[in-house]
């Protein structure tokens, strides 16, 4: 079955058309929510990405493939060969010489969190317009209505954790530090490729207009970044010591990301999402969310980002 679609989509792009199914090789790449497949021949490799069952019920397809056509031409990102906003299919030519980076890739490959930082930096900076406006708050309910056509419970203390996080939501909004930037807004360490001289960015289905510190703070989440690294990747991004509203803007925005995809989670624990144990995942998030924002040098950040003054 798996064999009859990689077969039948590589035969809507025109220069795949004429491969024989024995003439070129698949490789099945990660991927929590959908089928990723790298399929190669001597003429070159080509990344192709077939939606996991359900994804249309929270991702719209004709955004994503408008966003990711912009960032391929920004060049952050692979380009795109094929993109049915329709069901999703999309197939993109295959970075040669480019790691999928991970927690430890990060740690341990000199200058990659540097590079992240200047790759969102080219991103952020571009002058482009995505499709959607990535809205926090929003996302949050429109998870919630999913949960509850699924019939999914919600952790202990959510409600309670979202009402906090509502009130840091006017302070964010009343201090707009940054403009609305095109933003990648799910930087998993898995979406970011490092050819060690520069650092490329893929999979956009979460992608939209954002207050570009999002991704900053979500990347840290993400790629457990230590603080170290945190001030690594501001200063490559900033270009120059931040100020403290900017470092507390993503600090707060390391526990709303994990606030959001907690419900991400239990979205795909509710859909039978075999790719791993997404309740433990979903506890997991929610139970980081609630340390980080129960902390000391967290109301401090809050502060911070109420005293600053950048483009007030």
């Amino acid at each position: 079955m798996e064999k009859e679609l990689i077969e039948k989509a590589l035969q809507r792009l025109p220069e795949l058309r004429a491969w024989e199914p024995e003439s070129y090789s698949v490789e099945r790449l990660g991927g929590l929510t959908n089928r990723v497949f790298k399929v190669s021949r001597k003429e070159g490799s080509y990344i192709l990405r077939i939606p996991g069952e359900g994804t249309e019920g929270y991702i719209d397809r004709s955004v994503e493939s408008h966003n990711a056509q912009l960032a391929a031409e920004i060049k952050v990102s692979a380009e795109v060969l094929y993109s049915d906003p329709a069901d999703g299919v999309m197939i993109s030519r295959f970075l040669d010489g480019a790691e999928t980076m991970s927690p430890s890739a990060f740690k341990h490959r000199s200058g990659a969190v540097a590079r992240a930082g200047q790759a969102l930096a080219r991103l952020h900076n571009s002058g482009k317009e995505f499709l959607f406006r990535f809205e926090l708050f929003s996302m949050i309910n429109e998870y919630l209505k999913v949960l509850a056509d699924l019939g999914v419970a919600l952790p202990d203390g959510y409600h309670e954790v979202v009402e906090e996080a509502q009130k840091i939501q006017k302070t964010l909004a009343s201090k707009k530090t940054l403009p609305l930037a095109p933003c990648h807004c799910d930087p998993l360490s898995e979406n970011f490729l490092d050819d060690g001289n520069k650092m490329w960015i893929v999979d956009w289905e979460y992608s939209g207009m954002n207050d570009p510190l999002w991704d900053l703070g979500d990347l840290s989440v993400e790629a457990e970044f230590s603080e170290e690294q945190d001030h690594a990747l501001l200063l490559a991004y900033w270009g120059e010591e931040p100020p403290a509203e900017v470092v507390g803007r993503m600090v707060i925005y390391k526990a709303m990301c994990d606030l959001l995809w907690t419900l991400w989670g239990l979205i795909q624990h509710g859909n039978n999402n075999p790719a791993e144990d997404f309740w433990a995942y979903s506890i997991r998030r929610f139970e980081r969310c609630q340390y980080l924002m129960s902390s000391a040098s967290f109301a401090g950040h809050v502060r911070a980002v109420e005293a600053g003054k950048l483009y007030n």
